[in-house]
């Protein structure tokens, strides 16, 4: 019987781990933390042996194949052990790719991806569509490969799940943008990260399609470099030669394979980012035969992705915006140019190598104030204080909110678009975007 080590015990290892107990594999999940309790009783559940706060070497070097969870680096004690063993590591994505048949709808991008995949999966659910969402939102997609198959699935990918998946085929890959994020996991080298992200058409045929945005310089840059037998689908937000969807005179147009079109203003989805989301969704939608009308609706009534440029409350005038998954530089820019009124910055957290140049000038225009959130601010209190802003340092949520709400004024915005990872002070951005929430409600 072959042996299958899956190591990291969260969605997506526990979920590779019952797809290959009932694919007849010898199966044992190893975690170096601890398990959540609902996922230790799944395990359970399917008689899968495992073990937590630990990697016992010997039950880990015998497998025929590794299962790795995205969130391990390439650089733990373990992998370079099963590297060193020549033992062959795959993703949870790859390892489900094998038992199913469904037409897959992958997304990937530096910035955008979540709003982009939910908005995709929002579609082809009012269509009526049989599918399941998954990657990095959703259920792993190997348990519903293996409880709950379905005929379509819109999946987010990362680059780390892009890093080990080899045979696995996208029918219709969307690549939104690449700028520098996660560097720190790859040599900082900005070609490695870039080159993760192109994977996403690794083995399209010509049957498949790729949808990329046109104007991004990476991804035009890239291009040149590949021959690409899927079927071309380039989009802008200002009408070109060639493009198959962009804006142009205040309409949305798709112009094929079914032509669309519908009013800008008529987009649930507002700002320069959300043109490029929606324009990618709409395409994906075309592209899978969903029809005009509730391709409109659905790109009228789609509610958001929570945690992104989520408009939370307004207090005494004073409106807060959490933006906890703006992890990079870039999707901060893409908040900032989005804000209409005196905005209060709130920046921080684990840098990953970070470039605040690119946001400089519309922190210069936008901003009235800063408030800096994390561990250990001198790298921002070094680049942001030569500004000459007003700026508070900060080590909680708390004390946060507290002084952006010192700061402001009626008319105000307070930002939560941090730039940076947020395990220093929290489990994740959920949980920063949660406690931003909570005490700006409370005031």
């Amino acid at each position: 019987m072959k042996r299958i080590v899956i190591l990291g015990a969260a969605e997506s290892g526990v979920g590779a781990a019952v797809l290959a107990k009932k694919k007849g594999f010898d199966v044992f999940v190893t975690d170096k933390g601890k398990i959540k309790p609902h996922y230790q009783e799944m395990l359970d559940k399917y008689g899968i042996s495992w073990e937590q706060e630990q990697h016992t070497e010997d039950l880990v070097l015998n497998a025929d194949e590794i299962i790795k969870s995205p969130g391990i680096p390439e650089t733990a004690p373990m992998v370079e052990k099963v590297k060193a063993a020549g033992i062959p590591i795959i993703s949870e994505i790859e390892f489900a790719g094998r038992y199913t048949h469904a037409k897959m709808v992958c997304i990937t991008g530096s910035n955008g991806k979540t709003t982009t995949t939910s908005l995709i999966y929002h579609i082809f659910k009012k269509a009526g569509y049989d599918v399941g969402l998954a990657g990095n939102i959703g259920r792993s997609l190997a348990l519903q490969v293996a409880e709950e198959p379905h005929e379509y699935y819109v999946i987010e990918l990362s680059s780390f799940q892009l890093d080990n998946m080899y045979d696995f085929r996208a029918n219709i890959a969307v690549l939104l943008n690449i700028t520098p994020d996660h560097l720190d996991r790859y040599h900082h080298s900005m070609q490695e990260y870039t080159d993760s992200k192109m994977r996403i058409l690794q083995n399209q045929t010509k049957d498949d399609a790729f949808v990329y945005w046109n104007d991004d310089p990476v991804i035009a840059r890239e291009l040149e470099k590949y021959h690409i037998e899927s079927r071309m689908c380039p989009f802008s937000i200002i009408r070109k030669e060639g493009m198959i969807g962009y804006i142009a005179d205040g309409e949305y147009v798709i112009e094929r394979p079914t032509p669309f079109n519908m009013e800008q203003e008529a987009l649930s989805l507002t700002g320069k980012h959300n043109m490029y989301n929606s324009l990618a969704a709409g395409i994906a939608a075309d592209l899978s035969g969903i029809s005009n009308d509730v391709i409109r609706e659905s790109l009228s009534d789609f509610e958001g992705v929570e945690h992104r440029l989520e408009f939370v409350c307004k207090v005494h005038g004073v409106t807060f915006i959490n933006d906890s998954k703006a992890t990079n530089v870039d999707a901060c820019w893409y908040a900032l140019e989005s804000m209409t009124q005196p905005t209060i910055l709130i920046l921080g957290g684990l840098d990953k190598g970070n470039d605040y140049n690119q946001i400089k000038e519309l922190v210069q225009q936008k901003c009235k104030g800063l408030v800096y959130l994390g561990a250990d601010n001198r790298t921002l209190h070094a680049f942001f204080d030569l500004l000459g802003l007003p700026t508070a340092d900060t080590h909680s949520m708390k004390d946060c909110v507290a002084a952006c709400y010192g700061m402001a004024k009626p008319g105000d915005t307070v930002l939560l678009s941090p730039c940076c990872a947020s395990f220093d002070l929290f489990k994740n951005m959920e949980d920063r975007g949660e406690q931003f929430k909570t005490l700006a409600r409370n005031l």
